[in-house]
């Protein structure tokens, strides 16, 4: 069961969340000891336009969209969403390096560090 402030509602997920992620937020929000959820965005960074940003938030504000998958809750912003439908976010680690990795259809290009990409954007957006 999955408590959540009412004055919230909970949306069908925009971006799909895998259980190595969800576990990751978890155990970070955990050994924060403080913090409700990830907050996820992008800003505009690098040479191909806009980078991910990942913040531990402790409140939902008004204009945040709350998801919940495998006991794990991510924040976006709800003028964001169109950027990050059909989205997965996954946490990977390779050797000594670990980090979320995304894979969204709507990003354009990146560069060729993987740190930017730019961003498909349609009239609808």
């Amino acid at each position: 069961m999955i408590c959540v402030k009412p004055l919230f509602k909970i949306v069908t997920m925009a971006i799909k969340l895998t259980e190595r992620a969800a576990k990751q937020i978890c155990n970070q929000l955990e050994n924060e000891g403080k913090g409700l959820a990830l907050k996820i965005g992008f800003k505009q960074s690098g040479c191909s336009g806009f980078g991910y940003t990942f913040d531990y938030v402790d409140k939902i504000e008004e204009n945040d969209e709350l998801f919940v998958t495998h006991n794990a809750k991510i924040l976006i912003l709800k003028e964001n969403l169109p950027f990050f439908e059909g989205a997965e976010l996954d946490f990977v680690k390779e050797g000594l390096n670990s980090s979320f990795r995304f894979n969204n259809p709507n990003v354009e290009n990146a560069c060729g560090c993987g740190t930017s990409f730019g961003l498909k954007i349609s009239e609808e957006t």
